[in-house]
């Protein structure tokens, strides 16, 4: 069980399988966000709790070849505030340097400041490799007005 730095408390990160995503997709639904792909071969999706084995957020990613689409971040209401988001945030940073990513994606239609504020910058659509435009998440789910933002880990 990996300890999450970054936040005041102690955060552990738990994968979760394609059969544990039904709360990850109902927090997400009640955050507005996509739900439609969650059980898409290839996604990885991690809960994030307390030691006590509260759960406060979820998060997730798409690794694709040298980069990776940061998705599906979200604090759930009990836990916002508190530094969570970002520390969701920079474990999901970490798991993509163990898979040799060089930069994270990620679209937004409401958090863009949020991301500014952990190091990412907006980029034009063209600018993306086409692996992370070709996903269903950046083709199809999230509005065409949304944010794109890009942080070069490596």
């Amino acid at each position: 069980m990996p300890r999450v730095a970054g936040y005041r408390g102690e955060l552990i990160s738990r994968p979760l399988r394609t059969d544990e995503r039904g709360p990850l997709a109902n927090a997400l639904a009640r955050a507005g966000l996509p739900v439609d792909d969650l059980d898409v071969p290839g996604r990885l999706f991690f809960r994030f709790e307390t030691s006590n084995a509260t759960p406060v957020g979820y998060g997730g990613l798409e690794i694709l070849g040298a980069d990776a689409l940061l998705r599906s971040v979200v604090t759930l209401p009990p836990a916002r505030r508190q530094g969570i988001g970002s520390a969701i945030v920079a474990a999901l940073e970490a798991e993509a340097i163990t898979y040799r990513c060089r930069a994270i994606y990620i679209l937004t239609a409401d958090a863009a400041d949020f991301f500014l504020r952990l190091g990412y910058a907006k980029c034009a659509r063209a600018e993306v490799p086409e692996e992370i435009r070709a996903t269903k998440q950046f083709s199809a789910l999230c509005p065409a007005n949304a944010d794109v933002m890009v942080k070069r880990i490596s």
